[in-house]
């Protein structure tokens, strides 16, 4: 759904997503503004080492692929073993503030002195760890962590890092549900001069299919955007072809814009990544959100 607007420029493919948990390839244009959004509140431990690189040759890609292979490696130590080895998360709603417990012990028959403890993704705060681990001791961390802005399936990872900088890794894997489902939650604004007028339109239903979502936008979000909706019934069972008349309650909406505004660390880029934000009254902790890109017009 949604207007169709000329892409703003492009990294030319095959491009290469690159970081310490994995790589993946495209073969379609990808937009410049569209490369960081992608790593957009994921979660994903691989923002860390994230790149974008174009893959014109496949000497290139395989060096950059055995690259990836050393800086996984690099985490790979098991001198500090984190017991069960992927700490389940289980199911926790968006929006929600959870403190976690990690066990582990140090494997080795010397002591281990530890300068930081963080978290590669997003959301994770106030960490407690012991400054030293004697030989064969266990070791506790703790740490907070919020779940707004996420959705679906994350992989955060605590690295601990000592006082020579060998870094060792516990890794934790849950499910973020947001009550509220997007249809589409990426817009390309194209070529974008200030004032113009860009439109989208999309779908927007609750995760259980049982009640009609009441999202509005946030007032931040209403200062450059204007929203319309109107009650739908959906059929969802095919994702990339929503359809009216189904038995799923929804709305409809149309999101339009005021009037484009770019201020403060804006300025110094071309590329727009403006965050679109909506409340519902219903689900006060959710964080529903699209992400719209483009390029400066001038």
């Amino acid at each position: 759904m949604g207007e169709k607007m000329p892409f703003s420029p492009i990294f030319e493919p095959p491009w290469l997503f690159l970081g310490a948990r994995g790589y993946f390839e495209s073969r379609v244009p990808l937009p410049i503004s569209t490369r960081k959004s992608l790593l957009f509140r994921t979660g994903s431990p691989c923002v860390e080492f994230a790149i974008f690189l174009p893959m014109t040759s496949k000497i290139l890609k395989s060096a950059f692929i055995a690259a990836l292979a050393f800086a996984t490696a690099s985490f790979a130590d098991e001198a500090i073993r984190f017991v069960p080895e992927v700490y389940p998360m289980g199911e926790v709603a968006q929006g929600d503030q959870k403190h976690y417990v990690l066990q582990g012990a140090n494997t080795t028959g010397a002591e281990i002195v530890l300068e930081n403890v963080f978290g590669q993704g997003i959301g994770m705060s106030n960490f407690k760890f012991p400054q030293k681990i004697a030989p064969k001791a266990a070791v506790t961390i703790e740490f907070d962590m919020d779940f707004a802005g996420m959705d679906g399936k994350i992989d955060p990872t605590v690295v601990l890092v000592t006082a020579g900088g060998k870094p060792y890794t516990a890794k934790l894997s849950g499910v973020v549900k947001a009550p509220v489902f997007f249809g589409e939650k990426l817009f390309d604004a194209g070529f974008y001069k200030a004032g113009e007028k860009r439109e989208w339109t999309f779908y927007v239903w609750e995760t259980d299919k049982k009640a009609r979502p009441d999202i509005e936008l946030s007032p931040e979000s209403a200062k450059q955007f204007a929203m319309k909706s109107k009650p739908v019934m959906l059929n969802v069972d095919k994702l990339d072809k929503i359809k009216e008349g189904g038995k799923v309650p929804g709305i409809k909406v149309t999101l339009s814009t005021k009037g484009l505004t770019r201020e403060g660390w804006e300025l110094k880029q071309k590329s727009i990544r403006k965050i679109v934000s909506f409340k519902s009254k219903k689900y006060p902790k959710a964080t529903p959100e699209v992400l719209i890109v483009g390029y400066w017009n001038e």
